[in-house]
């Protein structure tokens, strides 16, 4: 992959997050799968800036218009990163890693799809 990377996260928050994978980071009452993911968007922030990246959307989401009835996701997130490099620096940082507790502890499951950008459909034949 050339250029820049873009993202595309579907979350889906559990009703109460689960910090039982890193009890370091558990606050003192329980939250939702929602705030917990906040802190882990505050958390990410500085590394993903400092690095290159930018968060480009979050969009509230639900069920598809097309796309099994069953499936819902209530976070959309689009992340850009400068490079496939600066993506994988980022992703290794240890203090960035350090906080990634509270991502775990927020879902209950993810999509992450990594696309990079194409003039037209004609560039896939490529």
């Amino acid at each position: 992959m050339q250029g820049s990377v873009v993202m595309l996260n579907l979350l889906r928050f559990r009703q109460v997050a689960d910090y039982s994978a890193s009890p370091e980071l558990a606050p003192e009452a329980p939250i939702s799968g929602a705030e917990a993911f906040q802190k882990y968007i505050d958390h990410t922030m500085p590394y993903l800036l400092e690095s290159g990246g930018d968060l480009l959307f979050l969009g509230s989401g639900g069920n598809f218009l097309i796309g099994p009835s069953s499936e819902r996701w209530d976070l959309a997130m689009v992340v850009r990163q400068s490079s496939v490099e600066s993506f994988l620096q980022f992703a290794t940082h240890q203090s960035y890693l350090a906080g990634i507790g509270h991502r775990t502890a927020a879902l209950e499951d993810s999509r992450l799809l990594p696309l990079s950008e194409i003039n037209s459909v004609a560039d896939l034949l490529r």
